[in-house]
């Protein structure tokens, strides 16, 4: 028997694939590094894809 090929998943509109990021918030620590704060995309939840409903009604800026 065939094998399906479903799509894959598409990748997000609102973080163009990259869902998780570190900012920095411009402290820096004692031994001179600098405080970052992780920050994930809210619409993927930090996977960088979502489902094709999502991705084909997803508004853009």
């Amino acid at each position: 028997m065939p094998q399906h090929d479903h799509a894959p998943n598409r990748i997000c509109p609102n973080c163009s694939g990259f869902a998780a990021v570190a900012i920095a918030t411009g402290v820096r620590l004692r031994d001179g590094s600098r405080d970052t704060v992780p920050v994930t995309c809210p619409t993927c939840e930090g996977a960088g894809t979502v489902a094709r409903p999502m991705a084909t009604t997803a508004k853009t800026a």
